[in-house]
């Protein structure tokens, strides 16, 4: 389960009820400050393991999970106050696979004048996915759209796949105008995993609806076909983007 809580909304009763009913085994809340982390606290007891960057500038992050977690990281990978949390996570079937949970900055005239940021950031986690060589899933709020230009760099240098496509667009941001809605909440998966459900859940007040996604390890599935691959000018200018500064 994937959420931005939007960091001013002080509703932590209603985000942990929306856990408890989606009963997710991992956990990932975005624009988590202190209030945020002590007011989940509680979800300690079912999720024993858990990764906590609570930060007042809108870009904490509480990772929880009842699988187990090793060689957790937290990473300020482009900017010093922008984290993003790497780990290990067991399944239940001893398999360990790479989780990275991210929240780049989006191109904004307040926040950031250029998406350089943004499109590094994923570009460098695109990089850990392929040096990991291993089951990854990388999810988070991209501040991006599904079928940009910059998505589909990104899925083409990490070999990751959006699940979404062809299944509809779950729109999850802005909660508060059913008119005008994106999709900003992703989870891109390696093609060792198999596609369960999708969907999306209640709002608590956030401006962004939470997103659920339920995925099946099958290493030998005919998701490997799907791999979009990167042409020349992909290579030169994700190259040129990391090397931005």
């Amino acid at each position: 389960m994937i959420s931005n809580v939007y960091q001013h909304n002080t509703n932590t009763q209603g985000c942990i009820k929306e856990i408890y009913k989606a009963n997710p085994d991992v956990v990932l809340l975005l624009e988590t400050n202190n209030l945020w982390k002590e007011g989940t606290d509680e979800l300690s007891e079912k999720y024993p393991y858990h990764v906590k960057v609570p930060q007042e500038n809108t870009y904490g992050m509480l990772l929880y999970s009842k699988l187990k977690l090793t060689d957790s990281e937290v990473k300020f990978m482009v900017e010093d106050d922008i984290p993003s949390i790497h780990t290990k996570v067991i399944l239940k079937s001893g398999t360990a696979i790479l989780l990275c949970g991210v929240h780049p900055t989006p191109p904004s005239p307040t926040e950031n004048e250029r998406s350089k940021e943004r499109d590094k950031e994923l570009l460098l986690i695109g990089d850990i996915v392929k040096q990991q060589n291993m089951p990854a899933i990388v999810v988070g709020d991209l501040n991006d759209v599904a079928w940009s230009h910059t998505t589909s760099l990104f899925l083409k240098m990490s070999g990751l796949l959006d699940p979404r496509r062809g299944r509809g667009f779950f729109n999850s941001f802005h909660a508060g105008y059913p008119f005008l809605r994106f999709p900003l909440d992703h989870a891109f998966i390696s093609p060792d995993f198999k596609l369960n459900t999708i969907k999306r859940l209640d709002n608590y007040g956030s401006d962004h609806f939470p997103i659920f996604i339920e995925v099946q390890y099958e290493p030998h599935n005919k998701n490997h076909e799907n791999v979009m691959q990167p042409d020349a000018d992909d290579i030169k200018e994700a190259t040129e983007k990391k090397n931005k500064t």
